[in-house]
Parts: C-alpha cells; structure tokens; sequence
C-alpha cells in the first residue's frame, strides 16, 4: 500500500477553550479523493489549516508527504496546492499575470509558466477574464482562478476547501472534472464542503465531522446520503448528551 500524502494523526485544537478539533485522525492516499463533510462550525477549515501550515495543532501531528507542513521543504511545497478561506490571488494582476505568477512560484521556467498558464485559463473557462484584474472578477470566477492557482502544477497532494461554494453549474462541473482528473494522475486529494451531493460525485471516502470529532463514514454511493449524515450527527449529538448526564455530579437526598 502506498504511503498516504495527507495525514491528520490525533489532531486536537481550541481557541479560546472551546473546543474545535477533538483527536481527528485521518489520511490521504496518492489516487484518492477524500471529502471532508459537517455542517458550519464542525472543523473542518481548522482541520484543512493544519494540513496547510497556518495552524500549527495543540495536539496531535499534520503531515504533508512525511513532513512537518509547518516549514515544508521547498522541493515538495512545489508539489503541494491548497485553497483555504478564501483564494490566494493578488487583486492587482490580471487572470493570466495570477496564473503565470503561480506556475512560476512552483519552481517552472518561464517559457512553461506561459503555456501552463494559457492552458489553465482555457480549462477553467476564464477566457472571456484573460486580461481583467482579479479585484474585479465575481466571487465565483475568483474563486476559479484560486483554483486554477492551486492545481495548474499539477500537485501531488492538494487541499480544497468549499472549493465549488461560490461556482455556477458550469463552473462545479470544470472543478469536479478538475478534481477527479488529477486523482487519476495519482495526487491525493482532500475536499472540505457541506454540499453532500456534489461530494458524492467526486469523493472516494467521505468523513464525517461533528463538533470536531470524526462520527463515521459515508459511502459515496445511494440516493439516501444526506438522511444517513443527519442520522450520523443526530447520534452523535445524543452520544455526547448521555455523556455529559453521566459525567454530572449526582446529588443527595
């Protein structure tokens, strides 16, 4: 079995002491696409920052290709792609200038970077965009070219967060494309969202995260997807109730 290019090894996190990661374990494997689902508030950017390097865990160890992504040595930061909160683009540059500047950032020569550039502008549909200044681009092309920052060098391990939320139905289908497209080259890759439906369609394992803790897993398949999550978190939610109860002190006649 190949080595995971993602890990999450008993992550816990809080920020102000409540509590936003609890002991999240996961990994990410090259070919596989994991989707990480719950509802607003349950972890998961926090978990996607960690992975990132923005966050460095109160608990626990985040691993990128076998490295502390805290400091990620730059031949595998040239391997790594992630959009988190909200893209990485400077307001400034133009589409193209967005995308040539990220293919240079990832170590391509110039002559490369160009055609790589032109490329990712055709395969994300941005050519009507080409030249306007990503300050005044709509959120949902935005956030496509972040995308297209992210992916265009083709990464070995990618994160995704919400990565279609603000995208029209052509723009998710590029994505999803996208997505399942560089799986197939063998990047292993994780998506956050709450949108089960269009997870199901791209993810091969989906992970459940409720209040900070992994609650179970979803098979990609069936049309019952988003009663089987409720159901997960409903339980949980009742799980954490009896525990408290029993955890209270009793009183006294």
């Amino acid at each position: 079995m190949t080595a995971p290019v993602l890990v999450l090894d008993a992550v816990s996190h809080d920020f102000g002491g409540r509590p936003a990661l609890d002991r999240l374990t996961l990994t990410v494997r090259p070919g596989q696409v994991v989707a990480l689902i719950g509802l607003n508030g349950a972890g998961k950017t926090t978990a996607l920052r960690a992975l990132a390097g923005r966050l460095r865990p109160g608990r626990g160890s985040a691993r990128v290709m076998d490295h502390d992504p805290v400091g990620l040595p730059r031949a595998l930061a040239a391997r790594f792609g992630h959009v988190i909160d909200t893209p990485l683009v400077y307001p400034e540059l133009t589409v193209t200038e967005n995308l040539r500047c990220a293919a240079r950032l990832h170590g391509m020569p110039r002559p490369l970077a160009v055609a790589t550039a032109d490329a990712a502008v055709d395969g994300l549909g941005l050519d009507p965009w080409r030249q306007v200044r990503a300050a005044t681009l709509s959120m949902g092309n935005r956030q496509r070219l972040g995308v297209g920052c992210a992916t265009l060098h083709r990464p070995s391990a990618l994160i995704l967060d919400e990565p279609t939320s603000a995208l029209d139905p052509q723009g998710v289908v590029l994505v999803r494309a996208l997505v399942r497209g560089l799986a197939e080259d063998g990047a292993g890759v994780l998506v956050s969202s709450h949108h089960l439906d269009e997870v199901a369609r791209i993810a091969d394992e989906i992970v459940v995260l409720h209040a900070g803790r992994d609650v179970g897993r979803l098979e990609p398949g069936g049309t019952d997807l988003e009663q089987r999550f409720f159901a997960m978190v409903l339980a949980a939610d009742a799980s954490a109730g009896r525990a408290e109860r029993a955890a209270e002190p009793r009183s006294h006649a």
